[in-house]
């Protein structure tokens, strides 16, 4: 018989695992719906390119305050609370009438996403400590299933006919029952705070959680500067593969189309090949870094995914290009997932704010990179400007000694 011992982290990981699914299955629902938007709404390019602006920049907002307000609330409550607030904005995002309510919808979904993300990393660097060995690179393959399903029920929802309103009704209605079921065993509040004397020293946004005395000379100062270059350092880490993650799903499909001449069905293997090598790497990203230890794993999967990524390009043709694109992907798996537990587990900082500090700064790469990757095409060429995310991964190999926390 399962003792209550072994019972409760069981439960507390199954919690978790739903609280990844969950944010995927969120944040791909309307993906495969945009056209549709786009059309009823009468948008045209530029305009809808304004529009989809409003979810990153609604994340980028909402992790600069995340390490407060979990502090405040608990990671718990607030996995729950703003996985459930951007549930409930897929209602008004379906029955958009014009381009501010469009934007304003996907500024509180993203808002919500950024929350909850910062939230649910905190938990599952607890339950992984508990666990007292590596678990998330699993949970953000839960995420990136999450995604693929989700996207697969959108694509199936427009082919079949069914109106974006009720399409995202419907979805939000499961995600508000897989929250409240699927996420009740999360872990308290307790795990939120460490019990060393100097463990609030450092906040997200402007250095206290609690707003206790942070002068220089008193301990809490000299926990917040010893933790600042390690956080730097994993935030560059994040943007780094958040850039090329973007790039992936903004420009491989148009440079399969319209540098190397690929049909329309063709044009999206890249990103699927990168999508699927990505969240193969994830579920068995746990087991590696278990016997390699993170800092070898960043290293070898970041020169996979430079140099793949870089031979795609050089080769110029279309079976090149989409095995690069599919290296980079795997080689850039576990970034992300052995990123997050590393901030987690800086010495003297809360896990959510060492995550609320990596996300803000890996998330600009994510809204920035793909317009970047633009203006340099612009310059230079597609294909020399899909060489950055290539020189990027190349970075993460340098900067990989900052994982080893996650160790601890």
């Amino acid at each position: 018989m399962v003792t209550e011992e072994i019972a409760a982290p069981v439960r507390a990981r199954l919690a978790v695992t739903a609280a990844f699914v969950a944010h995927g299955l969120l944040g791909a629902a309307w993906v495969a719906r945009i056209p549709q938007i786009k059309e009823h709404l009468g948008l045209g390019a530029g305009t809808m390119g304004v529009a989809l602006l409003g979810a990153p920049v609604g994340v980028v907002a909402a992790v600069r305050f995340a390490g407060r307000i979990v502090h405040r609330w608990g990671s718990r409550a607030t996995t729950i609370a703003a996985g459930t607030v951007g549930a409930l904005s897929l209602v008004p995002l379906g029955l958009s009438w014009n381009l501010g309510s469009l934007i304003l919808s996907l500024v509180l979904m993203g808002g919500s996403l950024g929350l909850m993300d910062v939230a649910m990393n905190a938990q599952g660097v607890a339950v992984e400590r508990g666990y007292g060995r590596p678990l998330m690179s699993g949970l953000h393959g839960a995420y990136s299933i999450g995604t693929l399903l989700s996207a697969l029920v959108g694509s199936a929802a427009a082919h079949a006919g069914v109106p974006v309103a009720v399409h995202l009704t419907i979805a939000a209605a499961v995600l508000v029952v897989l929250l409240a079921v699927g996420c009740r065993d999360l872990l308290d509040r307790s795990i939120d705070a460490l019990p060393d004397p100097v463990a609030p020293a450092l906040d997200a946004a402007s250095g206290a959680p609690d707003g206790t005395d942070r002068a220089p000379g008193r301990p809490g100062a000299a926990a917040a500067r010893a933790a600042r270059w390690p956080l730097i350092m994993l935030g560059v880490i994040g943007l780094c593969s958040f850039v090329g993650e973007g790039a992936m799903a903004d420009w491989s499909a148009i440079y399969l189309r319209e540098s190397l001449g690929t049909g329309p069905g063709a044009a999206g293997l890249g990103y699927a090949g990168c999508a699927i090598a990505m969240t193969a790497g994830r579920l068995a990203g746990d087991r590696v870094v278990a016997r390699f230890g993170p800092v070898t794993v960043l290293r070898t999967g970041s020169l996979i995914a430079a140099a793949g990524l870089a031979l795609g390009l050089l080769l110029a043709n279309p079976v090149a290009a989409v095995s690069g694109f599919t290296l980079f992907g795997l080689g850039v798996a576990v970034v992300a997932p052995v990123t997050f537990s590393a901030a987690g587990n800086v010495p003297g900082v809360p896990a959510a704010a060492g995550i609320s500090r990596v996300t803000g700064v890996g998330y600009l790469g994510l809204l920035g990179g793909p317009p970047v990757i633009g203006f340099v095409a612009q310059g230079v060429g597609l294909a020399w400007a899909l060489a950055v995310p290539a020189a990027l991964a190349g970075l993460i190999v340098l900067l990989a000694p900052a994982t080893a926390t996650a160790e601890r």
